[in-house]
């Protein structure tokens, strides 16, 4: 059987194993990723299997260079290569993805006990730049200006104590009382023909 057609029935493997897993990436159909561990997790750490063309009567192209492992030691990504290798010569011209994948899974605290665990102190997703948390000050409320006459009908008002009395601001009812008009005729001549009558108010 060609190598290209174990290719193709391994590729059709893998994508019926890990259908549906987060944690398998299919790059290419040569070329897989696989995440060990869970997100979050300071120990998890990402294989890259490529298959050159003489795959699997070759060994494959094993890769930690991902992003994904930027935080471990340059130690224990050649010390998890090393024991991957070891793997590959004992799995060579069969198909052997599948087999790295898990075999790293299982030895996934043994390959990663030296590696140091960084603590991350969580930060609130809500970040004011350059501004400090601090309560919003209460807006001074401006108090209406009186005018000096205005001032002085308010003080006429005040009893000794210097207080107002109560209803002061009431609105004054006014009463109109019965306005009684009288009429006074007066003769300023006596050959002038004409009177002169004078209007008068009295309220009370």
């Amino acid at each position: 059987m060609a190598a290209n057609e174990d290719q193709e029935m391994e590729l059709e493997a893998l994508r019926s194993i890990y259908e549906g897993d987060v944690c398998f990436r299919e790059l290419s159909p040569v070329s897989f990723q696989y995440r060990i561990g869970e997100s979050g997790d300071p120990k998890a750490f990402l294989i890259e299997v490529s298959w050159p063309e003489t795959y699997p009567q070759t060994a494959p192209v094993i890769s930690m260079d991902a992003f994904f492992n930027n935080t471990i030691s340059s130690a224990i990504k050649q010390s998890i290569l090393d024991k991957l290798m070891v793997e590959v010569e004992a799995n060579l011209g069969t198909a052997m993805t599948y087999t790295l994948f898990e075999y790293a899974k299982d030895n996934k605290e043994v390959f990663m006990e030296n590696q140091p665990v960084n603590t991350v102190t969580s930060v609130s997703n809500s970040i004011s730049i350059g501004t400090p948390d601090v309560p919003p000050s209460k807006k001074k409320e401006k108090k209406e200006q009186l005018s000096k006459t205005q001032k002085r009908k308010l003080a006429d008002k005040t009893d000794n104590k210097g207080e107002l009395p109560r209803g002061w601001n009431w609105v004054d009812v006014i009463k109109v009382k019965c306005v009684k008009i009288k009429f006074h005729y007066f003769i300023f001549f006596p050959f002038f023909p004409l009177e002169s009558w004078r209007l008068s108010l009295q309220i009370k």
